[in-house]
């Protein structure tokens, strides 16, 4: 594997042996790349900043739901470390040419033309990016695939990432061409935006095939894998029948399904926005309940949303987006719900943060709380020349700012997810002491806290739960390193020989005695290198803590927020 390095600037190339950063992959090379070689008191958008693209260790190979790709970089949003992580075609073909990472570098003129870069087998090259004529990301899909000869798989900015708001995502198309699979969280759009790169396509025609040291034994070890996700209830059952949106009646039901901007923890009106009825209406209207976000998967939670005339309206219908534009601003009309997850990919916004946006602007008087329609006008302003779009697409915290709202649901300026940190506890350690703001993927406690996966630790009660977010802390970090998609982590922490089967794996690719131990050891390592850069970069304990308004009771079971800074410090505390 090589490393690809792009120098936005001169628009030249170079590919570099792995060198000190051989045997890493994913979240974990991201990581390193910037703790590295990023000044951590950088401005996010200064020529200083990278924004590194990098496959898993297992991104291109025939091992099932492996083909998650990392983004990372400074984070314009939140001034910490951040990885994004996301589906699509990319990793697989990068990995396919023989590339463990691809970095932009430095910075051109703001007058600069807009890039678009084409990687191959035989190089790099660059062009002045098509002209986007006011074209959103979908219609400019198509732009891009006649200026490269057919269907391309592409990363994307939209035209949020092109005015560097904080909230810009990285769109990457899926199998089916749709640029619908989000690099969402952080900003890392605008840090693309910044370098002024419209797209990068890749194309991994003619490619040499994947090496693996023992290609048998991998076939072995993949078909023990296939059997563990298959048969396990949620990844072989529940994710393929109602996506993770079959989450929205289970979080409301356990009290813990944040409404009206986190004051209660029930939606009455959850079954409208739940998994069964989004099921019912796909199947009802002819699209599509069970896809993969990529080749190989084998849990197939996507889905094509479809309008009553049986339009595509959108893919990858996640319960974040469901919860964010859904119970957290009273709106209930999934139809619309959808338009405005549509409208994210479009403009290239992180939906999970557009959802408290539109909370904060009722919040603030702005639109009427529970208002689909006018919520969705006021997406519409994002990525135009209306100032309001600049401060919604700026995000939570500075609409919030904007509009003197001060119940606001951040984390080192991060929006928190679909899980009331009260109700969940565990999700709330995660949200305040993982290295990038509120987040829910960085260590997923609803497994043991309300899925009761892997375990049993009680959500409603502070015991138990700092310790269970540390460990799904470093499990998580080492599965992003693969490449592996997280849902993954719902059949290894039920399946006493899923780890070995990884590191079985990992051996037979890549030659070797990986163990267990090895692996949670590299997710140790990432961590630290992460939490290393936020403190050189000004963070510290008091920026480890939720805002002070959680510790009000939360209905239905009036529980509080009742830990303390030192309290959660031994979430960040490893041997």
């Amino acid at each position: 594997m090589k490393i690809l390095r792009i120098n936005t600037r001169e628009r030249t190339f170079a590919f570099e042996e792995m060198g000190d950063y051989a045997g890493l992959g994913g979240r974990a090379l991201t990581s390193r790349v910037i703790r590295t070689e990023v000044p951590a008191d950088a401005h996010p958008l200064s020529k200083e900043n990278k924004l590194v693209f990098a496959p898993g260790l297992l991104s291109g190979t025939m091992a099932a739901n492996s083909g998650r790709i990392s983004v990372g970089g400074k984070s314009p949003l939140t001034g910490t470390i951040k990885e994004s992580n996301s589906g699509g075609m990319l990793s697989q073909k990068l990995a396919k040419l023989g590339l463990g990472a691809v970095i932009l570098e430095d910075k051109p003129e703001q007058t600069a033309a807009f890039a678009a870069i084409r990687i191959h087998k035989d190089g790099v090259e660059f062009f002045d990016a098509p002209d986007r004529g006011g074209k959103d990301n979908y219609e400019y899909q198509t732009v891009l695939n006649d200026f490269f000869g057919g269907k391309c798989t592409v990363a994307l900015i939209g035209t949020a990432g092109e005015q560097c708001l904080q909230t810009a995502t990285i769109q990457f198309t899926d199998p089916y061409g749709n640029p619908a699979r989000s690099a969402g969280r952080g900003g890392m759009g605008a840090v693309m935006g910044s370098k002024r790169v419209r797209c990068i396509a890749v194309d991994s025609t003619n490619a040499d095939e994947i090496d693996y040291a023992d290609k048998e034994a991998f076939k072995a070890a993949n078909r023990r894998w296939t059997e563990i996700l298959k048969t396990h209830p949620v990844t072989g059952q529940g994710l393929a029948g109602f996506g993770t949106a079959i989450l929205v009646n289970i979080i409301n039901e356990a009290g813990a399904l944040p409404t009206q901007n986190f004051r209660r923890g029930q939606f009455e009106h959850a079954a409208d926005v739940s998994g069964e009825k989004m099921s019912e209406l796909i199947e009802k209207r002819g699209g599509k309940v069970h896809e993969g976000c990529h080749p190989g998967c084998v849990m197939h939670c996507s889905q094509r949303y479809v309008d009553e005339k049986g339009n595509y309206v959108t893919s990858g219908f996640e319960y974040e987006t469901l919860w964010g534009f859904g119970p957290n601003s009273l709106i209930h009309d999934l139809d619309l719900i959808a338009a405005m997850d549509r409208l994210c990919d479009e403009k290239g916004i992180d939906t999970i943060e557009m959802g408290n946006t539109v909370a904060m602007a009722m919040e603030g008087g702005l639109i009427p709380w529970g208002d689909g329609p006018a919520a969705y006008e006021l997406l519409k302003k994002v990525g135009t020349a209306d100032p309001l779009g600049r401060i919604i697409g700026n995000g939570t915290g500075f609409t919030a700012a904007a509009l003197g709202v001060d119940r606001v649901p951040v984390v080192k300026n991060q929006a928190l997810p679909a899980y009331d940190p009260r109700a969940v506890k565990g999700v709330g350690v995660t949200y305040a002491t993982n290295p990038m703001g509120g987040d829910h993927t960085a260590g997923y406690a609803v497994c043991q806290n309300i899925l009761k996966v892997g375990g049993d630790v009680d959500a409603l009660k502070s015991e138990g739960n700092v310790e269970l977010s540390k460990n799904l802390q470093i499990a998580t970090a080492a599965i992003d390193a693969s490449g592996m998609c997280l849902f993954v982590a719902f059949a290894v922490l039920d399946t006493p020989d899923a780890m070995q089967v990884m590191c079985d794996l990992l051996n037979a690719r890549f030659g070797g005695s990986i163990t267990p131990d090895d692996v949670l050891a590299l997710g140790v390592q990432t961590l630290k290198d992460e939490h290393s850069f936020n403190a050189d970069a000004g963070f510290t304990k008091h920026d480890d803590q939720l805002p002070r308004w959680f510790r009000e009771a939360l209905p239905p079971h009036n529980v509080t927020w009742d830990y303390t800074e030192d309290d959660l410090q031994a979430a960040k505390t490893f041997n």
